[in-house]
């Protein structure tokens, strides 16, 4: 299920279940964050599996293990400059980390710029960016978790991102994978704007084949112990 929005999605009630994992229901990270955005992208799948458990595949997610034909062949792709140079000695072929983990923090080199920004254990985990992302050279600013909810530089976007888990029905949960984009000033927000519309499909491809890794996971490793 892919939702493109205008403006939030309704929060689902949320029941006393037989496993325990109910959850009141609040505002969410992701909302305090980045109230507006000019881009918005939500996608949310059913998880067999308690909202815990779903909670703790989402956190431990290697992102590097997200995989379709379309994904890697546009990964390859993206890479093949890169790689050229290198052979020719004019580039050192950047390093590729190992593992890309909101439970590391997303504290790995290669990954400048991003951060984990905030978490309501068992609910929902909130990371995201700042930086220049639509222009041919994309640029990280700083990593900065305290600031982010309050960066307005001109000339600079936020990314903000999150992973939320609700129960659904007595054994299963509801994942979705929030996805907000603000920038603060109108030439940059034009440029970006006109990026996202061609961006936006494999945005959202990548969003699904991340939140269906995530269900695949929880639902072969069963209810915690």
């Amino acid at each position: 299920m892919t939702t493109d929005l205008a403006k939030p999605v309704p929060e689902l009630a949320v029941p006393e279940t037989t496993h325990g994992d109910a959850m009141p229901e609040e505002e969410l990270l992701i909302d305090l964050l980045m109230p507006v955005a000019d881009a918005r992208l939500a996608v949310s799948t059913v998880v067999d599996a308690p909202p815990l458990r779903a909670y703790q595949e989402a956190v431990e997610l290697d992102f590097l293990s997200v995989h379709t034909p379309l994904l890697d062949a546009a990964m390859f792709a993206r890479g093949v400059p890169d790689r050229i140079a290198a052979a020719l000695g004019r580039r050192t072929e950047p390093a590729v980390p190992g593992r890309l983990s909101l439970a590391d923090g997303f504290t790995v080199e290669g990954l400048q710029g991003w951060m984990k920004l905030g978490e309501r254990p068992g609910r929902e985990i909130a990371f995201g960016a700042v930086g220049r992302f639509w222009t041919p050279t994309i640029v990280w600013a700083p990593a900065d978790p305290e600031g982010f909810a309050s960066a307005a530089d001109p000339g600079w976007g936020k990314i903000g991102c999150a992973f939320v888990v609700q129960p659904y029905g007595e054994r299963g949960a509801i994942l979705t994978y929030d996805c907000r984009t603000w920038v603060p000033d109108e030439e940059s927000r034009r440029r970006f704007l006109r990026y996202w519309t061609v961006i936006r499909p494999f945005v959202g491809h990548i969003m699904k084949a991340t939140i269906g890794t995530i269900a695949g996971a929880a639902s072969a490793a069963g209810p915690l112990d």
